[in-house]
């Protein structure tokens, strides 16, 4: 049933694309709750049950499978609102990094009622490689600045996740310029959160 289900916006975007910087800064906004994948798999206790299964494929360097994958991501959503730190009837749920693929997509169909997919589009390839061996500089991430591991990012990007946009209706895809400051593209973003968070919840939030 739709009402059981996460009401949701997806960020979506090449590596690079900000989805994250977009995601943070959103999550702050009362009404609205951010949630990357990556936090997921960080806050994970490697001596449970499930954490111990991502800690025998990571640590080989292999994938974690599709279906553990969202397991991790399902528990994780059950946690915050446990704790109320996400409240399904008043919070528009914006996720980051997941679904990863076009699998992942059809597994969270159950968990998921997808209203928009913000596409963070960045349209020169090039000059978004260079942005991230920049900021992976800055963040003293060596590892990561390597050209040959961003394009290898990019590649997957490409090959695995880009394809998960046509399995949702166009017309809940909202295009989203990623070149330019945070703010001027978060201006962008927000024209389209802003009209679903309002026709989805009906939560005033008061200045108090």
């Amino acid at each position: 049933m739709d009402s059981q289900r996460y009401q949701t916006v997806l960020l979506f975007g090449a590596p690079g694309a900000g989805k994250g910087t977009q995601g943070a800064i959103l999550g702050r906004i009362p009404g609205f709750f951010h949630l990357s994948c990556g936090e997921v798999f960080r806050s994970l206790d490697i001596h449970s049950e499930l954490g111990s299964v991502f800690y025998e494929y990571s640590s080989k360097g292999e994938l974690v499978p599709d279906d553990v994958t969202v397991k991790m991501w399902a528990e994780n959503m059950h946690a915050q609102t446990v704790l109320s730190l996400y409240k399904p009837h008043d919070d528009l749920l914006l996720l980051d990094g997941i679904p990863r693929n076009v699998k992942q997509a059809e597994i969270m169909e159950k968990y998921i009622k997808v209203l928009g997919i913000i596409h963070l589009v960045c349209r020169d390839k090039e000059a978004m490689i260079k942005r991230l061996r920049r900021r992976a500089l800055k963040e003293n991430r060596i590892d990561d600045a390597q050209e040959d591991v961003i394009r290898r990012r990019w590649d997957i990007y490409e090959r695995e996740t880009a394809p998960v946009l046509d399995f949702y209706p166009k017309n809940l895809i909202h295009e989203v310029d990623a070149v330019g400051s945070p703010s001027s593209v978060l201006q962008h973003v927000l024209q389209v959160v802003v009209p679903i968070q309002d026709s989805h919840f009906n939560n005033p939030i008061s200045g108090e």
